[in-house]
């Protein structure tokens, strides 16, 4: 029996180890990434290997991703490690057959494991706390048809509908974080743990939302730390025994230097974990709630007149191809009714980033902020607040738009809570 908990807790401190890469997170100073681009390249070769020999998880693994986690790579990745951890754990233990494992052992384990979950806790949670990770829906999304968004970007929206509540969901992963800090509230910070990223899993899971793997990792995360001490919690909650006091977290230094270390590496990690999310999100949120003089009024735009060649054509509205209304949005953001491929498209609608330069009374069209070089120009004319003009080129075309805004008001951007409400609408 000791054997096989030794295994485990061997194969659980590698898997955990590798899984959470804490190196990876030094890339941002200077010449780190250096050196881990060389582990970042192994890994690929080792899972690659893995994937051909046997996991054959997709002939091609697909290692970009655009920000989805649970790519055919990150999956062969995950299988690669466990039974890599556990082959190691395995040998490991037959090498050195020491009769139980440290107190050492035990303890770094579980702090690891235990500062992960404060650091993930506190990464997503101060940034819902400003009202960031899911943002309000934009004007292009309010003028979507509910049935053209995939699950993930309604679930997106439904969050970032309401910011109270997504300050909620913030606070209760801050307070998960700040009762992990403090060794006496440790069980109690991992029950709420639990607890509040299983639902982000679930959530994942049932609104296909693209970070399955990560939100289950978290929670593998408390729910071995809640099962190491699954005696005491079982006699505290259900049989209704005296239990003792977490020990998997204490561990006595002797030295002086210890104890001081000890001290200012907890330190160093809550102000810079903490610093870092509250400075960055003050930027972003600055970036994103400036006051905007826009010369292009904000609104939906309807096709009044549309010319081509000079010669004026009625709007197809089956060719899916064919440009059917515009919107201009904050931040200088906009898109059109259209499944043209030139933009970046999504859920029916072409995205588009846009500059203007009132001198020239020129509007640039961008697919992305970065982007140096434009995907065409156009002049513009504000005939008055409502009523805009386009002429330019494009794809050999000349095409002359006379836009009318929309006075359109959407019922979901009105306000939003109402104490008294007479009737269900």
């Amino acid at each position: 029996m000791e054997y096989i908990k030794k295994i485990t807790l061997r194969f659980f401190f590698i898997y955990f180890l590798w899984t959470i890469a804490p190196w990876l997170w030094l890339n941002f100073i200077p010449g780190v990434s250096y050196v881990t681009d060389y582990y970042v390249k192994a890994m690929e070769w080792i899972v690659f290997l893995f994937n051909d020999w046997f996991l054959h998880i997709k002939e091609k693994l697909n290692t970009q991703g655009f920000g989805s986690g649970d790519t055919s790579y990150y999956w062969a990745e995950f299988y690669t490690i466990i039974i890599i951890s556990l082959l190691t754990a395995i040998i490991w233990t037959m090498v050195d057959k020491k009769e139980k494992e440290s107190k050492r052992s035990e303890y770094l384990l579980h702090n690891f494991i235990r500062y992960y979950i404060i650091y993930v806790a506190l990464n997503y949670g101060i940034i819902k706390l400003f009202g960031l990770q899911m943002p309000f829906p934009s004007l292009s999304q309010l003028a979507t048809p509910l049935g053209d968004f995939l699950p993930m970007r309604l679930s997106w929206m439904f969050i970032g509908y309401s910011q109270p509540y997504e300050f909620f969901s913030g606070m209760a992963e801050v307070t998960v974080a700040l009762l992990l800090l403090y060794r006496r509230t440790i069980p109690l910070g991992l029950i709420v743990g639990f607890g509040v990223f299983v639902n982000v899993f679930a959530m994942n899971m049932c609104y296909d939302i693209p970070v399955k793997l990560y939100s289950m990792q978290i929670v593998i995360c408390c729910l071995f730390l809640i099962v190491i001490d699954g005696k005491r919690y079982l006699n505290f909650f259900v049989l209704n025994k005296p239990t003792v006091t977490t020990a998997g977290y204490n561990y006595r230094f002797t030295k002086k230097w210890q104890k001081i270390g000890r001290v200012v590496l907890k330190t160093t990690f809550i102000l810079l974990i903490v610093g870092w999310n509250i400075y960055d999100c003050i930027n972003w949120y600055g970036e994103t709630h400036t006051l905007e003089n826009n010369v292009i009024p904000q609104g939906v735009y309807n096709i009044k007149t549309f010319k081509k060649n000079n010669q004026l054509t009625a709007i197809d509205v089956t060719d899916s191809l064919v440009w059917k209304d515009f919107i201009f949005d904050k931040n200088k953001s906009g898109s059109i009714k259209t499944c043209d491929t030139t933009f970046l498209n999504q859920y029916g609608r072409a995205y588009f980033i846009y500059e203007t330069d009132k001198t020239k009374q020129l509007i640039d069209f961008k697919e992305g902020r970065s982007d140096t070089k434009g995907l065409f120009q156009m002049k513009y004319r504000l005939i008055d607040k409502n009523t805009l003009q386009l002429e330019g080129v494009f794809k050999k075309d000349t095409l002359f738009y006379e836009l009318i805004r929309n006075e359109k008001q959407f019922p979901l951007a009105e306000r939003q809570f109402h104490w008294i409400s007479e009737a269900n609408r």
